[in-house]
């Protein structure tokens, strides 16, 4: 059995909804960051850490490419054009979507204070929307980013979008904001959804 380690409003959702869609058995270990529990499997003490038997892997975007290659679903075989573009349009959501939530992020409230530029939100919100007219043009007259399947790309866009919404940037109007509901929509989220919100719960009241 898999163990997600790291509490479930963060990228750790990534790791449970990942393993929802995989129908692997996984628990929730819910651990702040910093902590022993994560600075285990990360030095830097960064949520999410997956544990799979002896096997300690960080990063969300490196766990949902290892889950998805190990099980050999919501991913294109590597090596191939399409895992190619698969890995491009993962590449596109860390750099340019959740570059700018991230960045946002830090400057707002996860910083120490004297450090924050709460002004670069303005430029934050200009690239996600400049990022936003992008996936629109690689949606073009498709699914999903990579055709017609959900591979992990599409997951790690969906958590941007739930994290774009709470953060109150702008998702346009028209196929992307079709998408993002097509995404979101998913049975594995609201399972995943449901499992994190019971693990956190037993976590606070134990």
């Amino acid at each position: 059995m898999y163990q997600v380690v790291g509490k479930p409003n963060s990228r750790v959702m990534r790791i449970i909804w990942m393993l929802e869609e995989l129908g692997e058995p996984y628990e929730i270990i819910v651990a702040a960051q910093h902590t022993d529990e994560v600075t285990k499997g990360n030095p830097g003490g960064k949520m999410p850490v997956l544990r799979d038997g002896g096997t300690i892997i960080p990063d969300s975007v490196a766990i949902c490419t290892y889950l998805a290659d190990k099980h050999g679903k919501l991913t294109a075989p590597a090596g191939t054009p399409e895992r190619g573009r698969q890995d491009a349009m993962t590449q596109f959501c860390v750099d340019e979507v959740e570059g700018a939530l991230w960045t946002a992020a830090k400057n707002d409230f996860i910083h120490p204070e004297e450090v924050r530029t709460p002004e670069i939100r303005k430029t934050c919100e200009h690239e996600f929307a400049k990022a936003m007219r992008t996936l629109e043009k690689h949606l073009a007259d498709r699914e999903f980013v990579t055709g017609a399947a959900f591979t992990v790309p599409d997951l790690l866009l969906g958590h941007c979008a739930g994290w774009a919404k709470g953060a109150k940037f702008s998702i346009p109007e028209g196929p992307v904001e079709d998408y993002f509901a097509r995404v979101r929509g998913r049975d594995a989220l609201k399972r995943a959804v449901q499992r994190g919100k019971e693990a956190t719960e037993a976590a606070e009241a134990a």
